[in-house]
C-alpha cells in the first residue's frame, strides 16, 4: 500500500516536472496554471494546494533549474585532479546535461532578460566567487604557467562555459547557417564531438598564451 507521504512526494514530483516542461516551452508569461495541472494529470485545485500562485511555482522551478546547472561545476572542481582533467570532465558532463535539457539555457537567459529582478539574490546561490577562488587556489601553479592571473579568471570561466552553453542556447540561429542543426540526432552528435574539440581548443589556447 502506498503511504500518504509517498503519494505527496509523487504528486509534487509530477507537478514540478510538468511545470518545468511548460515554463521551458512557454516562459513565465505564456504559462498557465491550468496548463500545468493538465500536463501533470491533476486538477487545478490540487495544484493550488501545493503551489498557491504561478509566481511561487515559477520561482521554485527557476531556482532548482539554475542550481542544477551550476552545482555540477563546484562538485567537479572540488575533486583531486589536474586542471586539464577537470576541464575535460566538466565539458563532458555539462554537455551531456545540456543535451538532456536543451531548453534550459535559453529559458534562463530569457527569463532573466525579461525580469532582471530574478538576478537579485542569485549571486550567493550561484557561488561564482567560491568557484572562481576554488579553481584558482587549487590550480594556481598550473594557471600561472599558462599566464593566467587571478584577475583573468572571469574571462577563462566565461570562455569555458560558453564553449558548451552557446551552441545549445543559439541552436536556432546556428540552424540558419547549418540546416543540419535542426536534426536532433545530428545536433547531439555535433555536441558529443564538441566535448573533445572544446577541451583541446582551450588547452591549446592556454599553451599558446604562455609563449
Amino acid at each position: 500500500m502506498v503511504k500518504k507521504k509517498e503519494l505527496i512526494g509523487q504528486t509534487q514530483s509530477k507537478i514540478f516536472d510538468a511545470a518545468t516542461e511548460v515554463f521551458e516551452e512557454k516562459g513565465y508569461a505564456g504559462a498557465r496554471m491550468q496548463g500545468i495541472a493538465d500536463r501533470a494529470g491533476i486538477n487545478k485545485a490540487l495544484l493550488h494546494y501545493y503551489f498557491r500562485t504561478k509566481d511561487q511555482l515559477f520561482m521554485a522551478v527557476f531556482h532548482v533549474l539554475l542550481k542544477k546547472m551550476f552545482d555540477k561545476i563546484l562538485s567537479i572542481f572540488m575533486e583531486e585532479a589536474t586542471f586539464k582533467e577537470k576541464l575535460r570532465r566538466f565539458l563532458d558532463e555539462n554537455i551531456d546535461f545540456l543535451i538532456k535539457n536543451p531548453k534550459l539555457p535559453l529559458f534562463l537567459l530569457n527569463e532573466i532578460s525579461h525580469n532582471p529582478a530574478l538576478a537579485e539574490g542569485l549571486k550567493e546561490k550561484l557561488q561564482y566567487g567560491q568557484i572562481r577562488d576554488l579553481i584558482y587556489d587549487r590550480h594556481s601553479k598550473e594557471l600561472k604557467g599558462y599566464g593566467i592571473k587571478k584577475s583573468d579568471m572571469p574571462q577563462l570561466m566565461i570562455t569555458i562555459m560558453g564553449m558548451s552553453v552557446f551552441p545549445v542556447a543559439a541552436r536556432d540561429m546556428m540552424a540558419i547557417m547549418m540546416p543540419q542543426m535542426n536534426d536532433t540526432r545530428k545536433f547531439n552528435a555535433f555536441m558529443q564531438e564538441r566535448k573533445e574539440f572544446a577541451a583541446g581548443f582551450v588547452m591549446t589556447a592556454l599553451k599558446n598564451r604562455k609563449k
